[in-house]
């Protein structure tokens, strides 16, 4: 009878040790496995936000600053243009000459645009009596002879100037043509009454298209 209780006893101490030793070996996986996921989504969320923050610097910071304000590329060539403290005079013309709209549209354009430096070269009395109402179709005809249909970079705009042979000409949205060449380093248009004006900012990126600043006004024939 002893030996028969004893054998009873060893065979439950037994079975409880085994359960033990299974439960034991179940939160152990459960353990490992629970915070390698966890671990796992936090290494991809900070993948992703850093990828998200890195595309969103790269987008607001490697356009050059105009008129002492920043360029985001993903504003259209008035919201941009209007933060720049150096085309105000341009902004009111363009205003004035009910461009805002065809300006603000999906493009692409390539602007250049003149500062309030350039605007000041004009005689004396031309950006007064340009900005009044009456004036409105001239005024529009010599702002779009600043604006060319497409995305034209300056690395595109070089290209086209090495194909000419050293000019290039381009078609403006007025109808009329600019040229363009290079003098030394600097990037020279020349207007139809032979009136030259030099990029002293390239390549600022707009989510509608490219501006290039210039130093003086353009005029068609």
């Amino acid at each position: 009878m002893n030996k028969l209780i004893m054998t009873i006893c060893a065979a439950i101490a037994l079975a409880a040790m085994t359960a033990c030793t299974n439960t034991a070996s179940n939160n152990t996986t459960a353990a490992n496995t629970k915070p390698a996921n966890v671990a796992n989504t936090s290494n991809t969320n900070s993948m992703s936000n850093s990828t998200s923050n890195a595309n969103m610097a790269k987008t607001d910071t490697d356009n050059p600053m105009v008129g002492g304000a920043p360029m985001l590329k993903t504003k259209d060539v008035i919201d941009n243009a209007v933060n720049s403290k150096d085309h105000t005079t341009l902004v009111a013309a363009v205003k004035v000459a009910g461009l805002v709209e065809t300006l603000k549209g999906a493009g692409p354009f390539t602007v250049f645009a003149p500062t309030n430096a350039a605007f000041e070269k004009l005689p004396k009395g031309t950006v007064d009596t340009l900005l009044k109402p009456e004036s409105k179709a001239t005024l529009a005809k010599i702002l779009t002879y600043h604006v060319v249909a497409g995305n034209m970079d300056s690395k595109a705009i070089a290209k086209a100037i090495e194909e000419g042979k050293g000019k290039a000409t381009f078609k403006t949205v007025a109808g009329g043509t600019l040229t363009a060449m290079m003098e030394g380093k600097d990037l020279i248009l020349t207007d139809e009454k032979g009136g030259k004006s030099k990029v002293t900012i390239a390549d600022v990126m707009q989510s509608n298209g490219v501006i290039h600043v210039v130093d003086t006004v353009l005029m068609p024939k």
